[in-house]
């Protein structure tokens, strides 16, 4: 069920920890083709409600054993019951949040204590089950709490379902009474109470949204990278092996024809944010094109010697990050040399 909530002149359709998200009525009204697309995408179910979860109303009862612990996921009617035992002390509680759409994994959140926790187990397309989730194989488990998962913390939790929903922080603290599941209009282009009002009321004074289309090259991708990563974040912080090949903005200032002032390389310009990204190689030979085999600032691009199409295969390598059971395109365009190793 969507709930809906009324400011002003504005109609907001908020997904309750059941329910998927739906496309914005009044920003449908103006932005048709954007607006009633969008939410289908990975962005646009970037998290779901226990109840809606396609992954877990499919898979009513999943398992999985780590030394003495099992873990048990399942399912009583449109609820989800996230169970963790070492056969002496056992945690059961709800699932709360669904976390990713699934195309690689989903991980899953839960409270626990008045706490936001992440599931140590998550579920893998690949597998069709339950694995560890990411980054957590080495750590040391104290109790079926620790085994259970981790306890995020009031940045942690805010960080994450900034990412995954829209008006989901307020006070700087989760409120999910208040969000909208999936990342939606308003996550990007920012509130639209005024903007909706103005046009509404014939008074364009405050009509004006931020114009993301116009920003430049270094810009797009620090604004991407509030949740796919900033170079200056990793560049700072690691990590500086495999594990960076998911932080796209990062991957690409390395490229060689990366340039902070062309538009060519920008994030959009091979990914239009109101649909699914294309998985089909040859879409992308137009995008490498624009700049390769082209007359560019009065000289002649180099054109690929080795092949006519499908350029990302070769230039934009994928690889598995251990335990993801998932490939990520590299975003490092280069001339791949074979049997090299991964570049950091």
């Amino acid at each position: 069920m969507t709930a809906v909530r009324v400011l002003g002149s504005t109609v907001f359709l908020v997904a309750a920890a059941g329910a998927a998200a739906e496309p914005r009525q009044d920003c449908a009204s103006c932005h048709r083709a954007q607006s009633l697309e969008q939410p289908d995408t990975g962005m646009g179910r970037a998290i779901e409600g226990a109840a809606a979860c396609e992954i877990l109303r499919h898979n009513p009862k999943l398992a999985f054993r780590e030394g003495v612990y099992v873990y048990q996921i399942s399912r009583e009617g449109d609820r989800s019951k996230y169970t963790v035992t070492d056969g002496k002390d056992t945690i059961s509680t709800p699932i709360v949040w669904a976390f990713g759409l699934g195309a690689a994994g989903q991980t899953y959140v839960y409270q626990w204590k008045g706490n936001w926790y992440e599931s140590r187990v998550s579920f893998y397309r690949k597998l069709g089950a339950l694995d560890l989730t990411m980054g957590v194989r080495n750590e040391v488990l104290r109790n079926t709490e620790d085994a259970a998962g981790r306890r995020l913390s009031v940045r942690d939790s805010a960080e994450c379902f900034n990412c995954h929903a829209t008006n989901a922080i307020k006070g700087g603290r989760v409120a999910t009474d208040h969000m909208t599941a999936g990342v939606m209009c308003e996550r990007c282009h920012g509130p639209s109470e005024k903007h909706v009002a103005s046009f509404k009321s014939g008074d364009l004074k405050e009509a004006a949204m931020q114009k993301l289309g116009k920003l430049t090259t270094e810009e797009m991708l620090d604004f991407c990278g509030q949740c796919h990563r900033t170079w200056s974040q990793i560049a700072m912080d690691g990590p500086f092996n495999i594990n960076n090949a998911r932080f796209q903005p990062y991957r690409l200032t390395n490229s060689k024809c990366y340039d902070s002032a062309d538009a060519r390389i920008r994030c959009v310009a091979c990914h239009d944010p109101h649909r699914e990204v294309e998985h089909n190689e040859t879409v992308y030979d137009a995008k490498c094109l624009t700049c390769h085999g082209t007359v560019a600032a009065g000289r002649a691009s180099k054109v690929c010697p080795v092949a006519i199409g499908k350029c990302v295969k070769c230039h934009m390598p994928k690889y598995e990050i251990p335990g993801s059971h998932n490939l990520f395109s590299d975003h490092w365009i280069r001339v791949v040399n074979a049997e090299e190793s991964y570049p950091e």
